[in-house]
């Protein structure tokens, strides 16, 4: 659940980053074109948000609360991520169904199960922090992946894509961390999402430690998935100089 973060791509970067893809034969007219119309669409659905962020904010003068302006299609495209891992069970994106379920849940996780559930941490800074950061991202993201299906991707967005995750990424992480951190005395007091003994099932369940235990699971994943998007960075954009300058 740690460290939260495709369309046409690997997600291995969680969604700040980016992994090169894996060389193999691309999908075909038809996955392609539906590819290329999912990216679309969720590049705008991410616009949308961003937009939604900038009038809220010029209107109100305020960046406090501006959950609520973006909430709806926060949740509507957020959620639409699922369908990257049927794009990864089915075979037209060369990513790994695991690792991808895994990323894109954490994310539907945090939007559904800490964010929506808990309403006291709504008007939090904290989650505008990791929503401002996923929407750059995803904007970028999307826009990434509909470029290369067309085989025209600008080198703007090529470099985006590999550098602003050094901000975003940590920015993102931070905002999730603190928005679960204060979730932490609603949901202990509510008994949010808790099964007590007894019960007919034998079985119990402690939804406030399992929020404890994510977030203690970003301590070792969130540094090895960063050191590994900047060697990617540095990988892929010193091949694209390389490229340049034999040409």
């Amino acid at each position: 659940m740690a460290a939260s973060g495709s369309g046409g791509g690997s997600r291995a970067d969680n969604g700040y980053g980016s992994q090169q893809p894996r060389r193999r034969k691309g999908p075909g007219a038809l996955a392609t074109a539906y590819l290329v119309i999912y990216n679309v669409v969720m590049t705008a659905g991410w616009l949308v948000i961003a937009v939604g962020l900038v009038r809220a904010y010029l209107a109100k003068g305020s960046y406090h609360s501006l959950y609520y302006s973006i909430e709806k299609p926060l949740k509507f495209f957020q959620t639409g991520a699922l369908l990257e891992i049927l794009h990864c069970a089915f075979g037209i994106v060369p990513s790994s169904v695991v690792l991808t379920a895994f990323q894109v849940m954490s994310r539907v996780f945090l939007t559904w199960a800490v964010t929506h559930s808990v309403k006291e941490v709504q008007t939090e800074d904290s989650v505008l922090l990791f929503v401002v950061a996923w929407t750059i991202t995803e904007i970028i993201r999307y826009s990434f992946y509909t470029f290369s299906l067309l085989n025209h991707l600008p080198y703007l967005i090529k470099w985006a894509r590999y550098t602003l995750f050094i901000i975003l990424y940590p920015m993102g992480v931070s905002g999730e961390l603190l928005t679960i951190y204060a979730a932490l005395p609603f949901v202990r007091q509510s008994g949010l999402y808790s099964i007590s003994l007894p019960n007919k099932y034998n079985f119990s369940f402690d939804y406030y430690t399992f929020l404890i235990l994510v977030m203690i699971s970003y301590i070792p994943i969130f540094p090895q998935l960063y050191f590994h998007m900047l060697h990617q960075r540095r990988k892929v954009l010193s091949h694209t100089e390389e490229h340049k300058k034999s040409e």
